[in-house]
């Protein structure tokens, strides 16, 4: 998902009254041919870029909190006096321009000059990312952005410079992005601040006593700050037949293009699992005209996350684009033309994608001597039990101040932002890591996002109406809102994201509320969650 910078609205050099925006508020316009925004706090006006560095998100139809402007589609912030992303997933600064208010009227100028970051450390300091995706690339820009002047070395098995997985499961996969659209960074980021990029390269040894590792082309890196984002692995269930070639697991680009090629030739697909990837593969797959049915032991779709609504949402709409569904059951066999069910159901199939979750990889910190207790256990700074040692992404196990336990989450925001964080830290900044989880996800054209964490709610409200794609679940633990589900809501998903953040729990009732208040709550009749596929 992705747009390119609409040119609409005024043209501000040519001026717009200062009657036109308010306090808090922001104007959509245009210099020349680039979309500009103009906001004002606290009788200031700003002006910046209108699209989010990510994926181009229009920033107009976001959430202005002070001096940041939120996207609505993926939750990054920048600020607007320096145009800097504070949040991920954007890494890239949005453009600051110059205003000017002159009888009664606004205009902007010309673009800023942000001044280079103050450098900070020595050359001789060495900083040893291992791992190539969210958490690793998000440290080491963060590292360059904030000044760092020391040597950076990011170690990834993968052959490829970082990219976005998220994209592996939606448009890639459905062959709706182009290439270009994978990679996190530009090469030339890498190359022009000096991040030394070893790919096609694992970690074999870490010596937190000597401060090193070692490589597996026997190369010795030695450091000062290790940061240990290593992700996880796909599970692979011990399920006859697992291992032959017609059946794929997608974590990587390598991965992706196996099924993509796949594909061709092939009419039939039987998909194991009905969590996120195992969905959103499912669509991706419908999507280029593949038939295919998912198995799954759960009686809806993610109930165990996200409950009875939205299972009930998501199978519906798998369905209505003829996606076929056999729920309740598991596979015991899988063949070289099918899957075999336990209820001996046999499934014609091309081919079999498995997704059925990740497993942390944890080996190096074990290595390392960091204290483990499902992951890696950190602290609110993002540091190990292991001095010098940070952990990051789907290993890291943090103490999350709203439910006042430790929590591990596998989100691509989550694992940018502890990116960020460590960065932050290692140069000295004691920044604590408290932003509640953010995910999204895509199932053929409905965009789902979900804001806080919740393994185990005792109850959700139901607001709004699915059938109409506008509706919302708010998720409780206790009398605690814990999280929030939206669909055609992104601007009261904004708003609950802000109000967790501050632990503030009256404003998220209060926007809950006004919600409600907004809403003409239909009476759904009760329907059929668990009615088989046909």
């Amino acid at each position: 998902m992705a747009i390119s910078a609409q040119v609409t609205g005024p043209d501000f050099t040519k001026g717009v009254s200062v009657d036109l925006i308010q306090e808090g508020e922001t104007i959509l316009g245009h210099v020349g041919d680039k979309a500009v925004l103009l906001a004002k706090v606290e009788g200031e006006i700003y002006a910046v870029g209108a699209n989010c560095t990510h994926y181009g998100g229009p920033l107009n139809q976001g959430l202005l909190a002070g001096h940041h402007i939120h996207c609505p589609w993926h939750h990054s912030s920048f600020n607007i006096k320096t145009g800097e992303a504070e949040k991920a997933p954007a890494l890239v600064p949005i453009s600051c321009w110059r205003t000017e208010v002159k009888d009664d009227k606004i205009f902007v100028t010309g673009k800023k000059t942000i001044p280079r970051p103050i450098v900070r450390g020595t050359e001789s300091q060495h900083v040893v990312i291992v791992g190539g995706g969210a958490a690793g690339t998000s440290c080491a820009a963060m590292l360059r952005r904030q000044g760092f002047a020391g040597t950076i070395q990011m170690i990834s098995h993968d052959d490829s410079i970082p990219y976005d997985r998220t994209n592996l499961s939606k448009d890639y996969l459905s062959g709706t992005a182009p290439d270009d659209w994978l990679p996190i960074l530009k090469e030339s980021f890498f190359d022009k601040n000096k991040i030394q990029l070893n790919l096609n390269v694992a970690v074999v040894k870490v010596d937190s006593a000597k401060r090193s590792v070692l490589l597996s082309n026997d190369k010795t890196l030695f450091y000062d700050k290790l940061v240990l984002a290593t992700g996880g692995e796909p599970i692979s269930p011990p399920i006859p037949g697992i291992d032959q070639p017609h059946v794929f697991m997608l974590r990587t680009l390598k991965d992706c293009h196996r099924i993509i090629d796949k594909c061709d030739g092939s009419k039939t697909v039987a998909v194991i699992g009905a969590g996120f990837i195992g969905l959103e593969v499912a669509a991706s797959l419908k999507q280029r005209g593949i038939d295919v049915h998912v198995i799954a032991p759960e009686e809806l779709p993610l109930i165990k996350n996200l409950g009875i609504h939205v299972g009930s949402y998501i199978k519906k709409t798998h369905e209505s684009h003829g996606v076929r569904f056999h729920l309740g059951h598991s596979v015991k066999e899988i063949n070289s033309r099918s899957v075999i069910l336990d209820n001996n159901t046999k499934i014609e199939c091309d081919f079999v994608v498995v997704g059925v979750g990740i497993k942390p990889n944890l080996e190096l910190a074990r290595q390392a001597g960091c204290e483990i207790d499902h992951g890696v256990i950190v602290d609110e700074y993002m540091q190990t039990t292991v001095p010098g040692v940070y952990a990051a992404g789907d290993i890291a196990r943090w103490p999350d101040p709203r439910s006042l336990r430790p929590i591990r989450v596998e989100h691509w925001e989550v694992a940018e932002r502890h990116g960020q964080v460590v960065a932050c830290n290692i140069l000295g900044a004691r920044l604590k890591y408290q932003d509640v989880p953010f995910f999204w996800t895509q199932q053929f054209d409905k965009i789902i996002c979900y804001i806080g964490y919740s393994d185990h709610f005792d109850r959700m409200d139901l607001l709004g109406d699915p059938g109409k794609d506008d509706f919302a679940v708010v998720y409780y633990e206790g009398d605690r809102v814990a999280a929030f589900m939206s669909v055609g809501r992104d601007l009261e998903n904004l708003k609950v994201e802000q109000a967790l953040n501050r632990i503030d729990y009256q404003k998220v009732e209060d926007i809950v509320r006004d919600y409600e208040r907004h809403l003409r709550k239909p009476e759904p009749p009760p329907p059929n969650y668990f009615e088989p596929s046909p």
